[in-house]
């Protein structure tokens, strides 16, 4: 029998969760965005060498968390159902399971970072520099993809806020210590350049796994208590979260692409493209939590077998979406001649930024309609149709254009291109598959 609950969902509803969720998604690319900033005020070697390893630890965090998302629409699931306790053995053991992930990611990629970063063109003082800060940042894998898992069942729970509160909380404790631990105290500290914003940012992830596990325990019905016997849902669990690993695969493939032909036009232009690449980070967590907030009452309307309602919420996110991501554009547009003067005093950086970010812009709307859709069908569990969707745009989209780019005209403006055609593949088709999916008759 169908849920008789009204098919509208209201702002306030969605803004409950997204608000919070924004705030809560900008902390990991703001941590990053920090240690930027400040460790531009070193060189341009260090900033390049931070762009690179700081991108790869904040792209490797995106692969391996997706049992956030996964999680998430688990128990959204189960709480529109209101049946909650079949999950209660789930949530230790996905939690072990991230933290185990997340430890012998740590082990394998510091143990080949030269390599790693050797992929990336970092060569020299870069590639140095790239070691020591990821030997100390690496560390905090586990932390990282456990806090995320919690962040996932909060949200399932219908609620963003605690996360908000411990990813805010993390991020400041980030900003004080970079700058005390990157220049010194005199008399008390002595300056750790490089080394300090690490372990700025090592401190903050552990700090925010720990605030999560008080919220866990003191705010949710769960437990720590593992169970021996496997919960049945930790199969779909996996399933889902496979989808999207490899789906993030895909994502963190154009990503190296880019950051690997970068890094091959010189440090200037692996700077430039380090800046510009954080903000666009730093805007997609902020577009995504709308995403959140779609990917937690869709699946909560699917629980109550809801389908109108997810109709109308879909496109309710995607027009709210829209408006923020058109609101960036615009804020970027009028800091375009200062921004970059934030991150580096470097002349030949600010030039190769001013010559690309225009596109970043132009990205902003196109992002947002993308972000919006995905959190709606990862909600109702369609990760399989994001898969396919990623390597379509990514195979077809991104490749071929950066590719033909580095043949025939090798510059930072031809990955950016590369960029937008990418995203332009990605929001067109998803929000097509929406409407045909999803469209009621009578609609």
């Amino acid at each position: 029998m169908k849920s008789q609950i009204p098919n509208t969902i209201s702002n306030k509803a969605i803004n409950r969760l997204a608000i919070p969720a924004i705030l809560m998604g900008i902390a990991e690319p703001l941590i990053s965005l920090v240690d930027i900033a400040f460790i531009g005020r070193t060189g341009t070697t260090q900033l390049a060498a931070v762009g690179i390893a700081s991108g790869f630890y904040l792209m490797s965090v995106w692969i391996l968390a997706q049992t956030l998302t996964a999680i998430a629409a688990i128990v959204s699931r189960h709480y529109g159902q209101k049946k909650l306790e079949e999950i209660a053995s789930l949530i230790p053991q996905a939690l072990l399971a991230n933290i185990l992930l997340g430890l012998g990611f740590y082990i394998l990629t510091s143990y080949f970072s030269t390599e790693i970063f050797q992929l990336y063109n970092a060569q020299g003082d870069v590639l140095d520099a790239c070691n020591r800060y990821f030997s100390i940042r690496a560390i905090g894998f586990p932390f990282s993809l456990a806090a995320m898992l919690l962040f996932g069942i909060f949200r399932g729970l219908q609620n963003t806020t605690w996360a908000m509160i411990i990813a805010l909380s993390g991020a400041a404790i980030n900003v004080v210590l970079d700058y005390i631990l990157i220049f010194g105290v005199s008399g008390f500290i002595e300056p750790m350049g490089l080394e300090g914003a690490a372990y700025a940012s090592l401190t903050a992830q552990i700090v925010m796994f720990l605030l999560a596990v008080i919220f866990l325990l003191w705010r949710t019905p769960f437990n720590l208590r593992l169970s021996p016997k496997i919960n049945p849902q930790f199969r779909w669990l996996a399933a889902m979260s496979g989808d999207l690993f490899l789906r993030t695969i895909l994502l963190n493939l154009t990503f190296y692409l880019a950051t690997r032909y970068a890094t091959g036009y010189g440090d200037e232009v692996v700077a430039a493209h380090t800046i510009a690449l954080n903000i666009w980070l730093f805007s997609s967590f902020f577009i995504d939590g709308y995403a959140h907030a779609g990917n937690a009452i869709s699946g909560r309307l699917i629980g109550e077998e809801n389908t109108a309602g997810l109709y109308r919420l879909g496109f309710k996110i995607g027009k709210i979406s829209l408006f923020i991501g058109s609101g960036l554009g615009l804020v970027y547009l009028i800091l375009y001649p200062y921004i970059a003067g934030v991150f580096t005093s470097d002349s030949l950086v600010i030039s190769a930024f001013n010559t690309v970010f225009w596109l970043v812009i132009l990205s902003q709307p196109i992002n947002a309609l993308a972000f919006a859709f995905d959190g709606i069908y990862k909600g109702i569990g369609h990760t399989k149709i994001l898969r396919n969707l990623l390597a379509a745009a990514t195979l077809l989209g991104f490749v071929p254009v950066a590719v033909s780019f580095h043949i025939f005209a090798p510059s930072l403006l031809g990955i950016w291109v590369a960029f937008l055609a990418w995203m332009l593949i990605r929001s067109g088709w998803i929000v097509w598959d929406f409407r045909r999916k999803y469209k009621p008759e009578s609609t």
